[in-house]
């Protein structure tokens, strides 16, 4: 049945149980069967190799790629290694340095591209998506790309990279976010003193698909996420200008308006060094938002 909900309590007899961080077959099994039935998969980040497992259990063609095996998804073409596209690329990253792979579960050494081993968050969300882009070139037009994730809590902050995956990601072609129910963690037999958040007892698997007709290049794509992502930034700084005037009694001059700004502002959005001007830039450019008085002040349109 296709659901947006899955819970699997047995991996099943797929893969190899005693690595670290891996999947439940179970959820491979659904997505072939109930989701999508490929003509060619590939995992890029195969790790025990479950998911091609399951695929070779039921039929399916599939090509399994991995770090320790050699093949490196953020320096080399997931495209040119399989030889053709394929029509299902679906991946399960490490989540940030949760299980640490290189140099622990396989290897004697660190690797500086293992995910697991990123000196930050950002470091981990940006090479993730380097790898998702690898994972859409290698999508045939129409076909479906994605992956397992789950989120991050670590010291006391969250971190939702299913949601920093999805704004990187073009828009139009997530097709679905499926919500999976995790089993028999390390976690589960860990007691914690002050823990006042529930625990993280889910992951996502994420679907986008590839447009049938698109002949656009990776490059022209990349481009249209940058613009996608400063449409999301001008969206923030209207949000922004917009909740210092009402926070000014609903209108204010320029003078009032920058120090209300200047004091309050994430930092985030006005690591700039124009912000001034972009400030005058959402004033000037939404009308429908914004508008001014016969002294020049300005005021949240009615």
């Amino acid at each position: 049945m296709k659901t947006s909900i899955l819970s699997f309590p047995d991996r099943g007899r797929w893969g190899n149980s005693r690595w670290r961080g891996n999947c439940s077959g179970w959820v491979y099994h659904h997505l072939f069967t109930e989701v999508y039935r490929p003509k060619l998969f590939v995992d890029p980040c195969v790790g025990s190799g479950t998911s091609v497992d399951v695929a070779n259990e039921l039929g399916i063609p599939a090509v399994g790629l991995d770090l320790h095996s050699g093949f490196n998804m953020l320096r080399d073409s997931i495209l040119d290694a399989v030889g053709q596209p394929a029509d299902m690329v679906i991946s399960h990253f490490p989540y940030h340095d949760m299980v640490v792979y290189s140099g622990a579960v396989w290897g004697s050494d660190p690797h500086p591209d293992d995910l697991s081993r990123c000196a930050s968050v950002e470091e981990f969300v940006e090479k993730s998506h380097l790898a998702l882009v690898n994972q859409r070139e290698a999508t045939a037009p129409g076909g479906l790309y994605g992956t397992i994730i789950g989120d991050l809590r670590r010291k006391g902050k969250y971190y939702s990279f299913q949601s920093e995956f999805i704004a990187r990601m073009p828009g139009d072609e997530l097709k679905a976010v499926i919500i999976k129910a995790q089993h028999n963690t390390q976690s589960d037999r860990k007691q914690y003193a002050r823990m006042g958040m529930p625990r993280i007892m889910h992951e996502y698997v994420l679907l986008w698909e590839k447009p049938a007709n698109t002949q656009v290049s990776l490059l022209t794509t990349l481009a249209q996420m940058a613009t996608q992502a400063n449409n999301r930034l001008q969206s923030t700084w209207r949000v922004v200008v917009k909740e210092a005037l009402i926070a000014l009694g609903g209108e204010a001059d320029l003078s009032e308006l920058y120090a209300k700004v200047e004091g309050e502002a994430m930092e985030k959005v006005r690591r700039n060094d124009n912000w001034k001007a972009k400030v005058r830039q959402v004033l000037s450019t939404n009308p429908t938002v914004f508008s001014q008085t016969d002294e020049g002040r300005w005021k949240v349109a009615a």
